[in-house]
């Protein structure tokens, strides 16, 4: 354990032995941890601090966007006139990330939970 860690390790345990961490808010409740499995180990922790401050990188915000366009292309019927403008937005977002070097399994997922669902029943 390198020094820095044991010292904010003693840090931590003088505090929780004195009491100065009791009845902080959120006690007992359970944790919301942001997915950013998505990028790579070397870069989260810089992510998290842009994130933090307000500042999202390029890739995660066309991320959320192809998110957001998912959602709402398996709300449309392909008979819709949107849902063909939406498709082609949605692939535009996914090669922009593939060159970015993001994966976008996160985009068919639901194609393949629905697959597995399907090849289950049978």
């Amino acid at each position: 354990m390198w020094l820095i860690d044991q010292w904010a390790e003693q840090r931590i345990l003088d505090a929780q032995n004195k009491g100065e961490l009791d009845n902080l808010p959120g006690t007992g409740q359970k944790l919301i941890l942001d997915d950013d499995t998505h990028v790579p180990a070397d870069l989260r922790a810089g992510y998290r601090l842009l994130k933090n401050a307000g500042f999202l990188p390029p890739e995660l915000i066309q991320r959320k966007e192809a998110l957001e366009l998912c959602e709402l292309i398996n709300t449309l019927t392909p008979e819709q006139p949107d849902y063909a403008v939406l498709k082609k937005r949605l692939l535009l977002l996914e090669i922009k990330l593939k060159q970015a070097g993001m994966s976008t399994e996160f985009l068919h997922t639901h194609y393949s939970f629905s697959i597995n669902q399907k090849l289950a029943k049978e």
